[in-house]
C-alpha cells in the first residue's frame, strides 16, 4: 500500500518555505465561511468546519471572529452584505508547470486581476478554466505528527478504507500521510484517532497525477516566488502544483527569501 507516493512531497517542501508564514487571519476566517455554507453551521455535523476551525484556532483567532464567520457561513449575521463564492483558477508557471487556486472571493474581477498580475510578473499565466485541472485528482488526507508503527498504520489503513500511505521524516517532527477517497475522510480520520494515532488534521487536497522535475536554480526562484505571491493573497486558501524539486533546490531559495 505505501511504496514511494510523491503525492505529498511537493506539500511537505513547500511547508517549509511557509512555515513562517502561516496564513491569515483572513483566509483562516473565509475557509470557515466556506465549510459553514457547505454544510451543516454545526462542527459536531460537518467535518469540514470542525477542520476549518481547529486551524484557526491554532493560529490564535479569537472566539469571537470564529463565531462570527460561521454566522456568515450560514447567512445568519445580519450586518454582512458581501456575497462571497468559492472560485478555482488554473494556470501555468515557468516551465509549463501546472497550477490550481482554490480561492474564496467577494468580488471576481478583483481577484482575477490580482492572480494575473501575480502570474504575468513571475513569469507564468493565468489560463482559462479546465486548462491544468485534468492533471489532478481530489483526495482525502489525514496528517499524522509524531511516532508511527507502520505495521500498525497499515492494518488500520486498510480497515478505514484509505488508499495510501506515506510515512515522513523531517528534520524535527516524524509522522505519516494517509490518502482516501473524499466522502471517506472523515471515517477515516475517526478510526485512526480511535486507534490513538497521533491524528494532527485532515484536509481534502488536490494531487497532480503527474509530476515536472524542476532542476534548474532560476526556474526554481521563478516559480516559487510566483507561489509565495499567490498564497499571500487573501481571497486565495490553497495552492497546488505538479513539480518536483531536491531539498538542495529548496533550502537555496529560502536562503535567497531570508537574506533578501
Amino acid at each position: 500500500m505505501a511504496g514511494h507516493s510523491k503525492w505529498a512531497n511537493i506539500k511537505r517542501q513547500k511547508a517549509r518555505v511557509d512555515a513562517k508564514k502561516g496564513k491569515t487571519f483572513t483566509q483562516l476566517s473565509r475557509a470557515i465561511i466556506v465549510a459553514a455554507r457547505s454544510g451543516v453551521p454545526d462542527p459536531a455535523g460537518n467535518f469540514q468546519l470542525r477542520t476549518a476551525i481547529e486551524k484557526a484556532k491554532a493560529a490564535g483567532i479569537p472566539n469571537d471572529n470564529i463565531d462570527r464567520a460561521i454566522a456568515k457561513g450560514a447567512g445568519t449575521y445580519k450586518d454582512d452584505e458581501a456575497k462571497f463564492e468559492e472560485i478555482r483558477y488554473e494556470g501555468y508557471g515557468p516551465g509549463g508547470i501546472a497550477i490550481l487556486i482554490e480561492a474564496f472571493t467577494d468580488n471576481r474581477n478583483r481577484t482575477a486581476a490580482d492572480l494575473r498580475s501575480a502570474f504575468n510578473k513571475n513569469g507564468g499565466n493565468l489560463g482559462e478554466t479546465g486548462c491544468v485541472s485534468w492533471m489532478f485528482e481530489q483526495k482525502g488526507v489525514v496528517l499524522l505528527e509524531g511516532e508511527v508503527e507502520e505495521e500498525q498504520l497499515l492494518e488500520v489503513s486498510l480497515e478505514g478504507g484509505a488508499e495510501t500511505y506515506e510515512l515522513t521524516e523531517e528534520e524535527e517532527t516524524c509522522g505519516a500521510e494517509v490518502f482516501t477517497e473524499i466522502d471517506n475522510l472523515n471515517l477515516l480520520s475517526q478510526i485512526l484517532q480511535e486507534k490513538e494515532f497521533p491524528v494532527k488534521e485532515a484536509e481534502m487536497r488536490w494531487i497532480p497525477t503527474n509530476t515536472i522535475e524542476v532542476d534548474d536554480p532560476e526556474q526554481t526562484r521563478s516559480l516559487l516566488k510566483l507561489i509565495d505571491t499567490l498564497e499571500s493573497l487573501d481571497d486565495v486558501q490553497n495552492v497546488t502544483a505538479n513539480f518536483e524539486m531536491t531539498d538542495e533546490l529548496m533550502n537555496n531559495y529560502q536562503l535567497s527569501v531570508h537574506y533578501q
